[in-house]
């Protein structure tokens, strides 16, 4: 399957300025994507959209492509990433004249995936009747059991009423965390929609391990405990 890999990274973190190239265990956080998406069967570009100059010199040189700059206007905080994917989308058929069978988007802030993680979401979306594969685990809390919200009157209840008296949170219906480890999505569909959820979308399950998410400096420190652990075979 005809696949080009894109990392989004912009320069403008605020849980964690320069989170995208600080050093995690001897490398640029970035890097370690960028080297997840090469190693990936299939991928036969990585391209980095980035608003950010120094960032966009770390991609080069850790084996990314960044053959333009995202405009400011796709790069603030307020700026959906899905239009991030749309501009990257749209310089590529520019580009190459024609749009690959699958984008797969490789998140910088995910450096504990592995790269069988990406390779599954390959795999399902390759198996047809989907728009998109996304990456979730186990979620933490369960808004059938227990997340709450307040009422007017400054009273709780539970953010989803159970379909039927739950007491135990085994006993609620499954409910999952989305991940950043990986999307796979179909480029004519992302260029005609205005969000993710408005296709078919599939969903990968992964361990909760393999899909922390950097956004601030504990988040980034505990990436760093895990991935020394695996580096140095610690069980």
């Amino acid at each position: 399957m005809d696949t080009v890999a894109f990392i989004f990274a912009r320069g403008g973190s605020k849980g964690l300025p320069g989170k995208n190239i600080r050093p995690l265990c001897g490398k640029p956080l970035l890097a370690w994507s960028i080297g997840h998406a090469w190693a990936c069967a299939g991928v036969r570009r990585v391209i980095v959209s980035t608003d950010d100059w120094a960032i966009a010199e770390v991609a080069r040189h850790h084996g990314g492509e960044v053959p333009f700059l995202r405009p400011a206007e796709l790069a603030g905080d307020a700026a959906p990433e899905w239009l991030a994917w749309q501009h990257s989308l749209r310089w590529l058929r520019a580009d190459e004249g024609r749009l690959p069978e699958a984008m797969l988007s490789v998140p910088a802030t995910a450096p504990l995936r592995e790269v069988r993680d990406l390779q599954v979401c390959l795999e399902r979306f390759a198996a047809g009747d989907v728009d998109a594969v996304v990456t979730v685990s186990e979620a933490h809390r369960n808004p059938y059991f227990n997340m709450v919200i307040r009422d007017a009157a400054g009273l709780v209840r539970t953010v989803v009423p159970p379909p039927a008296a739950v007491s135990r949170r085994q006993d609620a219906p499954a409910v999952y965390d989305l991940a950043t480890v990986a999307y796979v999505v179909r480029p004519q569909f992302v260029l005609a929609a205005e969000r993710l959820f408005d296709g078919r979308v599939a969903a990968v399950e992964l361990p909760r391990q393999r899909c922390v998410d950097i956004d601030t400096l504990d988040d980034f420190e505990w990436a760093e405990y895990l991935m020394q652990r695996r580096l140095t075979g610690a069980p």
